[in-house]
């Protein structure tokens, strides 16, 4: 859905509910990893690109002693409609229920700036639970939304904002996400993707502006839930692989060291983990410089080989996306295909050439009737949106 469009049914909302018009707003994106899976907390290589569907924010101070929000998004959990007072460090923000609205207490905690009462309505176009990272778009959204609510005394550049985002879901959310969804929450740009160095932070845009190739989504409507056991499992496993290969983290591993200390693994799934942080690094820069070469027969190779790995060695896919990204590989034209996001369901991407976009999703529809498909272009990071006086 178009943000323009979002935009006016989210000021819709906000009158019903609140009986005035709001007079900020900000919205923010969610994403697609092209690759480049779980490699973010180890310190390695991602490389995103913002969607056009984005999550938007509307609302304005208000007179009343509490902070009133009203969330239209589907999927969220029950209450749609919350209310606290403000943060203090006296009365501090707890998170709880909605899990939708702890991450809106996340950013109301970490923002550099006193946040009294007001009043705000929530709507997204990024699928929950689709592995588009949702969760950050919307962390994203609600912090530009208070920078125009209550501006900060000095200018915020966007890693610190993207920071703080990280922060509110580590620590309301329960989720200890690496930096990749918010950076490219807050720095997308059109038509490009986004390589991210995780350890320094570095960044380099990617153009993606061939006409003749498109970037295909499916969601499998598999709804994944990270902040259960499995994410937090996963890091740990990594953590402990670097720990036992004497490194500050598994970037510093190569190839051959990891396969030189095989021995040294008396659990293999914990080498198998290390092995798809490592493979994927490397496949990550490849993959990159492939791009901006128009290397797409390499890409898609890479992102097969991303998939299988995810696939075999970390274990994060499911029978569904399986499925799908089987079924979009056996149309010609389509370069690569493998999950995107943390894994355990949500969504597949594929390179594929525009004159081949409609068989490949029939294809995969007749094989997978659950499946919803859409394509999409690299869209704009984080931004305020104007509401008019009239």
């Amino acid at each position: 859905m178009a943000t323009d469009i979002l935009f006016e049914r989210a000021c819709k909302t906000f009158q019903n509910q609140y009986q005035q018009k709001p007079n900020v707003a900000g919205c923010a994106p969610g994403r697609v990893n092209l690759i480049g899976e779980h490699t973010d907390y180890n310190d390695g290589f991602v490389f995103p690109m913002a969607l056009q569907d984005t999550t938007v924010v509307v609302g304005r101070l208000s007179e009343n002693n509490k902070c009133r929000i009203t969330t239209t998004a589907e999927r969220a959990d029950p209450p749609y409609n919350i209310e606290f007072l403000p943060h203090s460090q006296e009365k501090p923000l707890q998170p709880g229920k909605p899990s939708w609205a702890n991450y809106v207490k996340g950013v109301i905690a970490n923002y550099p700036c006193f946040v009294p009462p007001f009043d705000a309505v929530i709507a997204s176009s990024v699928p929950l639970g689709g592995g588009l990272s949702s969760s950050a778009s919307l962390e994203v959204a609600f912090f530009t939304f208070l920078q125009q609510l209550v501006p900060t005394p000095v200018a915020i550049d966007d890693k610190t904002k993207a920071l703080a985002c990280q922060k509110a879901e580590h620590q309301y959310a329960n989720m200890p996400c690496g930096i990749m969804d918010q950076f490219i929450s807050v720095m997308g740009k059109e038509n490009k993707a986004l390589l991210i160095d995780c350890r320094s932070l570095e960044t380099r845009l990617v153009a993606m502006n061939d006409p003749n190739v498109v970037v295909l989504i499916t969601n499998t409507n598999v709804h994944h839930e990270l902040t259960g056991s499995e994410y937090p499992s996963r890091r740990r496993q990594c953590e402990e692989s670097a720990k036992l290969l004497g490194k500050k983290s598994l970037r510093d591993v190569t190839t051959q060291e990891l396969e030189e200390a095989r021995s040294k693994f008396t659990d293999e799934e914990m080498y198998r983990r290390a092995r798809h942080v490592v493979s994927e690094i490397i496949r990550c820069e490849k993959a990159a410089t492939a791009l901006e070469n128009n290397d797409y027969e390499t890409f898609g190779k890479l992102m097969v080989q991303s998939h299988e790995s995810l696939r075999d060695d970390f274990e994060v896919s499911c029978s569904e996306l399986d499925t799908v990204v089987r079924l979009a590989m056996e149309v010609d034209g389509v370069f690569g295909s493998r999950m995107t996001g943390g894994g355990f369901g949500g969504c597949s991407v594929s390179l594929v050439k525009k004159e081949a976009v409609d068989k490949a999703i029939n294809h995969i529809k007749a094989g997978y009737s659950k499946a919803t498909c859409f394509t999409t272009s690299a869209g704009d990071g984080a931004r305020p949106l104007i509401i008019s006086n009239q």
